[in-house]
């Protein structure tokens, strides 16, 4: 078991970011999760995402109008889907990459002071290749949803 594997038995809900750090490889500026509040490894997930003023994408997107960016956002939910395909025993030593995304609908602006709900439901999986659905809420409003793809890849 490499050291980054995080047995599925060895969560502690929520998972903070140290936790989160050891099951997917993204750092600052790019780590978009910030807590795991609900698991279920191979199956779903739930992160939050609290949106602040100091992130780095507000500096020109938009100066004078802080929104961030919907790719953004469709970047954390894939995050929480990685979390919870690799939070898996057997998956400690591998990498999610996106294969594709669709059907993403934005219907919310995201602003500073949003705390971005997260939720991530994992569908078939085939010779490392899978599916999920997505959905990104403020207060209980829809931000963004769609559904992904993704590729499971050994760590380089």
């Amino acid at each position: 078991m490499s050291e980054t594997t995080l047995p599925s038995t060895d969560l502690q809900l929520p998972l903070d970011a140290v936790a989160i750090q050891r099951i997917i490889p993204h750092r600052f500026p790019f780590l978009l999760v910030d807590r795991v509040v609900e698991l279920v490894p191979g199956q779903s997930a739930t992160g939050i995402k609290n949106v602040t003023m100091n992130e780095h994408f507000f500096q020109g997107h938009f100066p004078d109008l802080p929104v961030m960016p919907g790719v953004l956002i469709v970047e954390a939910i894939a995050q929480v889907g990685a979390i919870a395909m690799l939070s898996q025993p057997d998956q400690g030593d591998k990498l999610a990459l996106f294969a594709g995304i669709e059907k993403v609908r934005f219907k919310r602006q995201v602003k500073p002071g949003d705390s971005l709900r997260l939720e991530v439901t994992l569908g078939a999986f085939r010779r490392g290749i899978g599916t999920g659905s997505g959905i990104a809420t403020v207060d209980g409003e829809v931000a963004c949803r769609g559904e992904f793809m993704f590729a499971i890849v050994p760590k380089p």
